[in-house]
């Protein structure tokens, strides 16, 4: 059992995988990653047909990080997802065991702005990052730390897969990826 000076209490040490900044996850990758985890972390494609499934391209993942938080109620996520597909996916919300509430939010000039959905644009990226379209994780149930893992489930509509889960390394406060 752990104390409250154990650093690692509440964190989702059975989720651990870790997703290097670089790294691509697809549903595949998804999957596989699942005969990793012992909770059975995984990917669940949508209700479309076998033939709709076969033809549709599928969502991809990729560059997902948190900054480490410097409150302790709430944290940001970072992530791009790409669409191959010839229609617009819409992300319509992200769960995560971290937070009892996760919102997605848009920013333009400084003004940041909640809102109800994401477009992945067909054949594009939907690219979050600082100063931008972001996720906020609120009500956290623990400050993550530098080198821990939080796993987040995004949902989707019009999209293969429905949803999907991925697991994002915490980074220093002041991480910026490159490029």
């Amino acid at each position: 059992m752990s104390g409250p000076g154990d650093r690692s209490a509440g964190r989702p040490v059975r989720r651990r995988i870790a997703l290097s900044a670089g790294a691509v996850v697809t549903v595949g990758a998804a999957l596989a990653f699942t005969g990793c985890s012992s909770t059975g972390t995984s990917a669940r494609t949508s209700t479309r047909t076998a033939a709709d499934r076969k033809s549709a391209a599928h969502l991809t993942v990729s560059g997902g990080y948190l900054p480490q938080p410097l409150l302790t109620d709430m944290a940001a996520a970072y992530f791009t997802v790409t669409n191959p597909d010839g229609t617009d996916a819409e992300l319509t919300s992200v769960t995560s065991p971290l937070a009892a509430h996760t919102t997605l939010h848009t920013t333009t000039g400084t003004t940041m702005r909640q809102v109800d959905s994401l477009t992945v644009p067909a054949h594009g990226t939907l690219a979050l990052g600082t100063g931008g379209d972001h996720l906020m994780l609120e009500n956290l149930t623990h400050k993550p730390l530098v080198g821990d893992t939080v796993t987040l489930t995004l949902h989707f509509a019009h999209a293969t897969p429905a949803t999907m889960t991925v697991t994002v390394p915490v980074r220093p406060t002041t991480y910026r990826p490159k490029g």
